[in-house]
């Protein structure tokens, strides 16, 4: 109700300038709020570095500014590998303690919902998606040159991209705010939906935002 959301479509590309240019290609409005989860949060940064003067606020959640680590990588590489030898419905399991709380592993609504948007993707999009993240630049120095109302996001217990990792982001980023959700992993839209939802709405809808790191 105080939004009109669209959704990029990120599966046709195998680098993140592509995702990014298809994503602006696709708004018409001459200047939008961002948000992006995860991959997401890599594209957003990437629009942002494309054409800043267009966003009018970020919101990066659960996501990271820096290259994968040499661990990362090989992970990556082998679910590459994996899926491309054929067992791409082995993927998710592989990936879901890092993707939720470990308390939620046993939910199987939710365990259900995380496959089946995984099977939506399909193997050749993940295999794309894969790359892209792969090749991705190091942002780290390109944060401080965010100017607008930036929203940085996590689960406190994300196994993917911890929560020090968004303090860092968040200490390069000028008009900034943390918000950490509780008993949530990687995915705390999925998670805890109410309490993301709350924080983009205050993002989206306060007269003022005061710079606020606090994890």
């Amino acid at each position: 109700d105080v939004a009109e959301p669209i959704v990029a479509d990120l599966t046709h590309h195998d680098h993140i300038t592509g995702m990014a240019m298809a994503a602006l290609a696709s708004i018409t409005a001459p200047r939008f709020a961002l948000a992006g989860l995860s991959m997401g949060g890599y594209v957003a940064q990437e629009i942002m570095r494309l054409a800043p003067h267009r966003v009018d606020r970020l919101a990066l959640l659960d996501t990271t500014h820096l290259r994968d680590t040499p661990e990362g990588k090989q992970r990556r590489r082998d679910l590459i590998t994996l899926a491309s030898q054929g067992d791409f419905k082995g993927v998710t399991p592989r990936l879901l303690p890092l993707f939720i709380h470990p308390d939620r592993m046993n939910d199987a609504p939710l365990v259900d919902a995380i496959t089946a948007m995984t099977h939506r993707v399909g193997k050749e999009a993940f295999l794309r998606q894969q790359t892209a993240i792969l090749g991705r630049p190091d942002g780290t120095w390109d944060l401080e040159r965010i100017q607008c109302r930036t929203l940085v996001l996590c689960g406190r217990y994300d196994a993917l991209t911890p929560l020090d990792v968004h303090v860092e982001m968040a200490n390069h980023i000028p008009k900034v705010r943390l918000d950490v959700i509780e008993d949530s992993g990687h995915l705390p839209t999925m998670e805890r939906p109410q309490a993301v939802n709350d924080s983009l709405r205050r993002w989206l809808t306060a007269e003022t935002w005061t710079r606020e790191i606090a994890p």
